[in-house]
């Protein structure tokens, strides 16, 4: 019983710390590939629930053949990340405009960061465990 719980511990670590690697491939290779701009906070989106109100930051931003486009990122906060009218680096993939990043820390490694924390004790959890039960 269980070394079937610790085997899905550890499992589920491989599987997180793989789905980790793959997000950091993806944002590497927008890096290498994708075009670098500056986009403008133009507006704020307000969610408002019982837990209080965030903001969702909408970027404006021009490709190279000066089309305007918008973007509206995923991630709410409290209080906002950024003030409208702020000016803010981006990259975003040129054969898909809606695959924007802003460059950041944690703009570009949020994801895997997260999942890595996720992952890292359960590897060491179920693999401790197992490496005792068997070796």
């Amino acid at each position: 019983m269980w070394i079937l719980l610790y085997s899905f511990f550890f499992a589920l670590g491989c599987f997180l710390m793989y789905s980790a690697y793959t997000q950091y491939q993806k944002t590497e290779l927008l890096l290498e590939k994708g075009v670098r701009t500056t986009a403008t906070v133009k507006e704020l989106l307000v969610s408002s629930s019982s837990d209080g109100t965030t903001y969702a930051p909408v970027f404006e931003f021009k490709d190279r053949q000066r089309n305007i486009h918008s973007y509206t990122s995923k991630i709410y906060s409290s209080p906002p990340a950024y003030d409208i009218g702020e000016k803010v680096k981006i990259v975003y993939s040129p054969k898909d405009k809606q695959n924007v990043k802003t460059i950041s820390f944690w703009g570009l490694y949020r994801g895997m960061v997260i999942l890595g924390m996720i992952a890292s004790p359960l590897l060491v959890i179920g693999g401790c465990y197992l490496w005792y039960i068997y070796f």
